[in-house]
């Protein structure tokens, strides 16, 4: 074979094989966010009870919130109805979700599990890169919050009107007062899992308010400058910064979150709070016997503060799939805190698997009248209860 035929060769190898990579490249960046969430947020398969025409009835009657999803996390538009994951607004149309409150995580550990993670790794970065968001977000935390609160807004600006952002008192009272008029609204609240996304400055929850946020949890999996996790290696308390930071959201109208805290930065934020603090998502250890889920005395702190407990759907928060699982979990609550500490904090979309999605959050309404609560009660679980926590809390 002549020189110049051998060139021309393995010239069209190498250009067989840019044209390989390339395919192989488009096919990880156009499908690969997609196949990470089908395996990350599932329906555990079987037989949900079909809704009664009775249970129907009465949860279309209701207001309900939902205090925790993951949605924006993923490289999906929320206003289109999707085949994975758990919340989209047409699905929240169909479960007659009034409120669902979507959170930021920013930060998520390598190995993660309850027990005990490092903060020196982080699997968010790459799902950042896999998805294409702005390289601003592959480097920054509180980047990516931002970037994760322009996301809603974005969909509800181009909702037509459909989904609304609620950042004030007034707006939740504007889309109580119109849902209760018969309009096609769904409300949006933006709030963050973990202060990480901080950066070790203050100043910088000032931006994240700015972006919308409304809500924080002050850990998530891991220990970061303002608070010890539950499922970190210090489990410590508040920091100073954690202390200044609780001041700063209570001025500005932001609910304080608990989830993922350790019991002594729990024990530290409910011992200064001023105003209602949540647990936004998760259990309790009276039915579900895991680490992160709460004791009975931080039931009743929560309940001092006049805050709620969002009752998840998923194994580690209720122990099973099923609408009992998770009803027995919110009796305790009642039995412990009272009635008006009971409420919902699905972590949909937050890389779990869940009984149902939320078009099926009628399953939860069905089982509480089954087993003879009241119309009334049912609306404060359902969703009152934290409609009435976030309207002492918003900014006015």
């Amino acid at each position: 074979m002549s020189t110049r035929r051998r060139w021309k060769w393995l010239r069209r190898i190498a250009l067989a094989v840019a044209v390989l990579v390339v395919a192989g490249l488009v096919t990880v960046f156009t499908v690969g966010p997609g196949v990470v969430e089908s395996m990350r947020n599932q329906v555990a398969p079987g037989d949900l009870a079909p809704v009664t025409p009775e249970a129907k009835a009465v949860h279309e009657r209701l207001t309900v919130v939902d205090m925790h999803a993951d949605t924006l996390m993923w490289d999906r538009d929320i206003l289109d109805r999707s085949s994975r994951g758990h919340v989209d607004l047409p699905r929240l149309r169909d479960g007659n979700v009034a409120l669902q409150i979507f959170s930021s995580v920013s930060k998520s550990p390598k190995g993660q599990n309850d027990d005990g993670n490092s903060a020196d790794s982080d699997n968010i970065t790459l799902l950042a890169m896999l998805q294409l968001q702005p390289p601003r977000t592959w480097t920054s935390l509180l980047q990516r919050s931002l970037y994760h609160a322009q996301k809603l807004e974005k969909a509800a600006k181009d909702s037509d009107g459909t989904l609304r952002t609620i950042r004030t008192k007034r707006d939740l009272r504007r889309l109580v007062a119109d849902r209760r008029a018969g309009r096609d609204v769904t409300g949006a609240m933006f709030s963050v899992e973990g202060l990480q996304n901080l950066e070790g400055k203050a100043d910088n929850l000032q931006k994240l308010f700015d972006s919308g946020a409304r809500m924080a949890g002050f850990a998530h999996f891991f220990d970061n400058e303002v608070a010890g996790s539950m499922h970190g290696e210090e489990h410590g308390g508040l920091t100073p910064l954690g202390r200044d930071v609780l001041t700063r959201m209570e001025k500005l109208g932001m609910v304080v979150d608990i989830a993922h805290a350790s019991p002594r930065a729990v024990s530290d934020i409910l011992a200064v709070a001023t105003k209602p603090v949540v647990a936004s998502h998760g259990g309790v250890q009276a039915t579900c016997g895991v680490n992160r889920n709460l004791t009975d005395e931080q039931i009743r702190g929560v309940a001092r503060t006049g805050g709620v407990v969002g009752i998840g759907y998923w194994r580690a928060a209720v122990c099973s799939y099923t609408p009992e699982a998770v009803v027995d979990a919110i009796e305790h609550v009642i039995e412990v805190g009272g009635l008006r500490t009971a409420a919902l904090g699905s972590d949909f979309d937050g890389a779990v698997v869940t009984g149902w999605d939320t078009s099926d959050v009628a399953v939860i309404t069905q089982e509480l009248l089954e087993r003879g609560h009241s119309e009334t009660d049912v609306a404060a679980i359902m969703g009152g209860n934290t409609i009435r926590v976030l309207g002492q809390v918003l900014p006015d």
